[in-house]
């Protein structure tokens, strides 16, 4: 497949395209760029995007305009779940915590827009993410992960399920360790339910910590595409 380009050199992808493709012939014609474009917010063109592999953000361009800027990481962050590092510290605070997968999914999302802001998370990213949760299909499934402290909700993230995959999103924390004992007991949860791998995106030193590696665009699609096909016990559920 043939790349499509718009005047400023950035990659076009459009509903109808096959998307694998699309990523394939960006690893082969050494395409620079960490994003393409689109302009299609429809709820199944953006599962089809996640399903891919692709990371979905926005920008806004305008006061209500926003542009879908599909991410694919030429190096990718990728936890094996046989290999977290949890460090000695943070175990002491893990048993007060309880850990809940999906429980607050809206609130979540929400939430971490709030924290970051919306430079990528834009409400009409976030209406299509939750759309594409509504439409409850396992191969791009959006989900969260929280911890909570007598009942409230005190760090959580949301990511997207892709079969044996987890991609992380965007998370945030209310208070101190609680981000650090929700991804470590998410990454616990990964591992017992049987997901192959957690990808947590862009490269990052606190991830390196935790015990990622840091691989190819290649080498991830090629790790991804035969986990996307797996089904973790907890999927069944749905």
């Amino acid at each position: 497949m043939f790349l499509r380009y718009i005047p400023s050199g950035l990659a076009l992808v459009s509903p109808g395209d096959n998307l694998d493709a699309v990523l394939d012939a960006i690893v082969q014609n050494g395409y620079g760029a960490e994003f393409c474009l689109t302009f299609s917010l429809e709820r199944s063109f953006i599962a089809e995007l996640m399903r891919a592999g692709f990371l979905v953000m926005s920008e806004y361009i305008g006061p209500e305009d926003i542009i879908i800027e599909p991410m694919h990481h030429l190096v990718r962050s990728v936890l094996f779940l046989d290999r977290v590092h949890e460090g000695k510290t943070i175990q002491r605070f893990l048993p007060g915590y309880e850990f809940a997968f999906d429980r607050d999914f809206d609130r979540i999302i929400t939430r971490c827009a709030e924290v970051h802001g919306d430079g990528w998370l834009t409400k009409p990213l976030t209406e299509a993410i939750r759309a594409v949760k509504a439409l409850g299909k396992k191969e791009a499934m959006p989900a969260s992960f929280g911890v909570y402290r007598g009942g409230e909700l005190k760090a959580g993230e949301f990511g997207v399920i892709s079969g044996g995959v987890y991609t992380s999103y965007s998370g945030y924390h209310d208070e101190s360790n609680a981000g650090k004992a929700q991804m470590v007991l998410t990454a616990r949860w990964l591992r017992e339910q049987g997901f192959a791998f957690w990808d947590l995106g862009m490269p990052l030193e606190y991830k390196n910590k935790l015990g990622a590696a840091n691989v190819s665009l290649k080498k991830f699609l090629s790790l991804f595409r035969k986990a996307r096909t797996c089904s973790p016990r907890s999927l069944n559920q749905f």
